[in-house]
């Protein structure tokens, strides 16, 4: 994308134009897709290239509308409950997790199911069973009702208490204050999870952390990468869904690193041109769960309007990647038979 030049009309100024005008655009580098995400999507992918339509998936795969949309066009149908999924089908859950009570769901409805749940997110579920078995009451930092936040709950129902920001620590009880520990939602802001931490710390001195922190790196790079850009921007756009948590993250974290305005968009559509009134520079990312497409569409926006100087700031190289569910490697649609005939 650097260096690059997009078609534009007649009206708008040249490359060197804009850059007299000290028009540029701040590309934050990491951006979009994760490993969590992109092996969540290709899963639903190859899913209908080995199964055929339809394949349900529980939840949005992902939160963005442009990505379930574009799956529904290659005939995934997304259900809100494992109710909706006619015995002897193939059910997916997203990328966000369930709680092991959606498992047993879908067994009683004789479902092949495909676990897409994110690894990291698989981690933090795993911690929360680990210190369930050990007796802890264990803190959860995350936003009341997320999908993520559910499935983790499920995990432990009776030792999990959600603390939904430091403005909830007031309200906390534990039965034990030698056994507590503190578990999050992976795509919250780092700031605004140790926030609440060291809240929690202040009122449980003896609370232990997570033995690896459960904020995952993709959030983080992304949020780092923000924080780098923002303090120069006049004007940050986040390419990404309103019910994408760590997506609205990323517009709290750029009017915290000192953006003059930070806005939400899923695609170049939704930008308001009067955002640009007095800017020069604009910074622009994306969320985990966001293709590049709808980033380059920003970027063409902003070219047709004399921001073609696109410059770089990156702040973490991202080399993970995530195999794909092993229940791919299975003749599922032979599975569901079996089940809907036992």
């Amino acid at each position: 994308m650097t260096g690059t030049s997009r078609p534009s009309p007649a009206a708008a100024p040249s490359g060197d134009a804009a850059r007299r005008a000290g028009k540029r655009v701040l590309l934050a580098a990491p951006r979009g897709y994760c490993a969590g995400v992109d092996r969540a999507v290709i899963a639903v992918e190859k899913a209908l290239e080995q199964y055929g339509a339809p394949i349900y998936v529980r939840h949005e795969i992902v939160h963005n509308k442009y990505v379930v949309k574009t799956l529904e066009n290659k005939g995934a149908i997304f259900v809100d409950r494992t109710a909706e999924v006619p015995e002897g089908s193939i059910v997916m859950f997203s990328a966000h997790g369930v709680a092991p009570v959606v498992h047993e769901e879908a067994a009683e409805r004789k479902l092949a199911t495909i676990d897409a749940t994110c690894p990291l997110v698989t981690k933090v579920h795993k911690e929360a069973v680990r210190y369930a078995k050990e007796d802890y009451d264990i803190l959860l930092i995350g936003h009341e009702g997320h999908e993520e936040v559910i499935g983790t709950s499920g995990e432990a129902p009776d030792h999990i208490t959600l603390v939904d920001g430091p403005e909830d620590v007031a309200n906390v009880e534990v039965r034990d204050e030698s056994k507590v520990v503190w578990l999050s939602q992976t795509t919250l802001s780092v700031d605004e999870t140790m926030e609440t931490v060291d809240a929690l710390k202040e009122k449980f001195p003896l609370m232990i952390a997570p033995p690896s922190d459960d904020i995952c790196y993709a959030t983080q790079n992304r949020q780092i990468a923000v924080k780098q850009m923002g303090a120069d921007a006049d004007l940050v756009i986040v390419v990404g869904s309103k019910n994408s948590s760590n997506s609205v993250r990323l517009v709290e974290v750029a009017l915290g690193a000192g953006a003059g305005a930070s806005h939400l968009v899923d695609e170049a559509g939704e930008i308001d041109e009067a955002w640009l009134d007095g800017v020069s520079t604009v910074g622009v990312t994306s969320g985990a769960s966001v293709p590049e497409v709808l980033v380059d569409g920003v970027l063409g926006w902003l070219s047709e309007r004399g921001f073609e100087d696109v410059e770089i700031v990156k702040a973490a190289e991202e080399s993970i990647t995530f195999s794909l569910p092993k229940e791919l490697r299975r003749d599922l649609r032979a599975e569901a038979a079996a089940l809907s005939q036992s």
